[in-house]
């Protein structure tokens, strides 16, 4: 009898993959013994010491489908009402760090394939579980790697992970969501230069920190033309038809006044208004040495995701609109953004077993996300992949605040829900 989600979950919770420094070749070791229980050889990819992935196929045949989801989290902080790291269940929650993010999509994609194992399921098609390093500090180490290194390991028809945001109520109906694209960045450092000098006559010098000040006052009042992409604009039609709103002409130029008037969760709506525009954000500024002296140098980073369409000559072009042409704009991490089509059969299979098994009168919604995941390396090698964030009716929704933050959790319906769709997926597209 293999062991149940929960199970798994908890046990991958004990596992401290704080990243970093990482660890994760103990989550690896786990979930390789965890198959070898039953019989299945996976492996192990260390591309640096304590830093492995671990990878592991069932079945055989043509049709490949790939399950993948990141071993790693990210750092506990201070304040949590339980021991981060202790995987303990209360009253049908299991607590902990990962619990969220992601070690129950872990847990949910081994349980799926070690039950199809065990009932002895002839699928006709290989199902590839891939439990990767390094993804919440860009994934170098690990989805990354095993794309330019091991590329046949990875290669599926499509693939499922992580990425979408936890459905929500409109009314008594769940909407759940079914994450297509990602946004990309185009992070930039912004520098400005002047003239040192004494504090006491700041009029003989010409302070650079000043110059930046300006600069990112006018960042933060900048606004975005929108960009409305197909599946945002089907995602946006049918909340606003759910919530009783009429849209007589949708263009771009309605999209804020729409946002508006959703009766939905400000963070909500905020997420959607980040899927139609480029956001700019100035996150760190560094300049001068001594109270005393007049800085000559200052720099920004900026934080910039940016949609379909817009690269780093789009980014320059526009910041160059509202800051001096005397600051300098340096990009130092440029990613496109990435997408898989929701007008395909894998995409429909999805929304169908999620209807199926969580509730027929239940909406199920393309979205694109504002963050970034290992999808992205998965898209640039061809790959389709849909990001879930499936839960059961009834989940706790504070819980949602824990991703990344304390006293992270999840409740076990909703693993169960996840190993459910991922059990069914595989047999409805490799049986």
């Amino acid at each position: 009898m293999c062991k149940t989600p929960e199970q798994i979950l908890c046990d991958l919770i004990k596992i401290d993959s704080t990243n970093p420094p990482g660890n994760e070749t103990a989550v690896a070791g786990y979930l390789k013994n965890l198959f070898e229980q039953v019989g299945v050889k996976g492996e192990i990819i260390e591309p640096e010491e304590g830093r492995g992935s671990f990878v592991v196929k069932v079945g055989s045949g043509s049709k490949k489908l790939l399950y993948i989801a990141h071993a790693d989290v990210v750092p506990v902080g201070d304040d949590w009402d339980f021991e981060p790291f202790s995987g303990e269940i209360r009253e049908g929650v299991i607590r902990g760090r990962g619990a969220l993010d992601c070690k129950d999509l872990i847990a949910a994609q081994a349980s799926a394939a070690l039950q199809l194992i065990e009932e002895k399921v002839p699928l006709q098609g290989e199902l590839i579980i891939a439990a990767t390093a390094d993804e919440e500090r860009g994934g170098s180490l690990g989805a990354g790697y095993l794309i330019e290194k091991y590329p046949e390991l990875l290669k599926a028809d499509f693939a499922v992970n992580e990425g979408a945001d936890q459905p929500i109520m409109i009314g008594d109906k769940m909407v759940y969501f079914l994450q297509v694209g990602e946004k990309g960045t185009a992070w930039c450092t912004l520098k400005a230069h002047g003239t040192a000098g004494h504090g006491s006559i700041p009029t003989l010098a010409d302070n650079a920190v000043v110059k930046m000040a300006r600069a990112v006052s006018r960042l933060n009042n900048y606004r975005a033309e929108v960009v409305v992409v197909p599946e945002v604009e089907m995602l946006l039609k049918k909340l606003a038809e759910m919530c009783n709103l009429e849209i007589r002409d949708f263009s771009a130029e309605s999209v804020d006044g729409l946002l508006e008037e959703l009766p939905l969760e400000k963070a909500f709506v905020e997420a959607l208004r980040s899927m139609t525009r480029m956001t700019v954000s100035p996150n760190q500024i560094r300049g001068g040495t001594k109270t005393n002296i007049v800085p000559d140098y200052c720099e920004a980073d900026v934080d910039i995701r940016i949609l379909p369409g817009q690269d780093c000559e789009y980014v320059e072009k526009e910041l160059r609109l509202i800051i001096s042409k005397d600051i300098e704009i340096e990009f130092n991490e440029y990613r496109a953004p990435t997408f898989s089509s929701s007008d395909e059969p894998y995409y429909r299979l999805m929304e169908e077993i999620t209807l199926d098994l969580a509730d027929k009168q239940a909406v199920c919604l393309p979205a694109i996300s504002s963050g970034s995941t290992d999808s992205k390396y998965l898209r640039g090698a061809s790959i389709p992949a849909y990001g879930i964030g499936h839960m059961a009716r009834g989940f706790d929704q504070s819980a949602r605040t824990t991703v990344h933050g304390r006293n992270e959790r999840t409740d076990i319906e909703s693993l169960k829900l996840k190993t459910a769709f991922l059990k069914e997926l595989a047999k409805r597209y490799l049986v």
